[in-house]
C-alpha cells in the first residue's frame, strides 16, 4: 500500500493472557506492510482505563491518523478499502 496514515495499534499483553484479536491485527498491519506503533496494555488496570477513556468495550484498538478504525474486524476493513484505494 503506497497510502501512508500514522497508525496506532493498542493491544492487551497481560503476563498470563495475550489477546489473540490483538495478534491478528499485528500480523494484518505486518502483512499489509504498513508501519505502526504498537503499544501494549500490560495490566488490566491499564486496559480497563483505556477501555473508558475510549469509551470501547473491547481491545485491540487500531487508530489511523488519530481516528479511531475500531478492532480487528474493522481493520480488515480498513486495510481491504486502503488496498483497493490504492488500485491493488
Amino acid at each position: 500500500m503506497t497510502q501512508e496514515h500514522e497508525i496506532v495499534l493498542y493491544r492487551m499483553v497481560l503476563p498470563d493472557h495475550t489477546c489473540p484479536f490483538g495478534l491478528l491485527a499485528k500480523r494484518m498491519l505486518e502483512d499489509a506492510e504498513l508501519p505502526f506503533d504498537d503499544r501494549l496494555l500490560t495490566s488490566r488496570e491499564e486496559v480497563e482505563a483505556f477501555k473508558a477513556e475510549h469509551g470501547v468495550a473491547t481491545t485491540p484498538q487500531i487508530f489511523a491518523d488519530r481516528e479511531r478504525i475500531g478492532g480487528s474486524e474493522e481493520l480488515a476493513v480498513f486495510l481491504k478499502r486502503a488496498e483497493a484505494e490504492a488500485g491493488g
